[in-house]
């Protein structure tokens, strides 16, 4: 009996990894390729500075987890601004609230029908938080980068 609940478990663990690798392929989640990460275009990039009307938590596509979004008042324009994955935004040492003022540089595209910013950074005051190279190139994604 031991020996056969040891080898559900071994085949569990490999069957997951398979899956595992197998999605990352396909691209969902947050890797770089995935079809959210592939919106991210380096000809549409530019600055808004503005202030936060809030900071919401929402699952950008199927088979993503959370990832942190903004709305930010810029002059005559509210746009949304999405900045990363949850996880990767709680280990940040700068932390962004409502009524912050920052500087956003991002890719302007579409978003489920309107307009949003996939940032590469964002400001605060003199700090920065990096969320992708200068290629779009999300620096969450490591050693991944192919």
């Amino acid at each position: 009996m031991k020996r056969f609940i040891s080898v559900v478990t071994i085949s569990f663990v490999v069957f997951s990894l398979f899956t595992a690798d197998s999605f990352a392929q396909r691209g969902t989640g947050w890797g770089a390729g995935s079809k959210y990460n592939k919106m991210y275009d380096i000809k549409t990039v530019e600055t808004i500075t503005g202030e936060v009307l809030n900071i919401n938590k929402i699952i950008p596509m199927k088979g993503m987890s959370y990832r942190i979004h903004l709305l930010l008042k810029s002059g005559k324009e509210t746009i949304s601004v999405h900045l990363g994955p949850d996880w990767f935004m709680d280990k940040q040492k700068v932390k962004i609230n409502p009524k912050d003022i920052v500087s956003v540089i991002g890719s302007r595209i579409i978003y489920q029908g309107n307009p949003a910013v996939i940032a590469s950074e964002i400001k605060k005051g003199n700090e920065t938080i990096v969320f992708r190279d200068k290629n779009g190139y999300p620096v969450w994604s490591g050693s991944r980068r192919k």
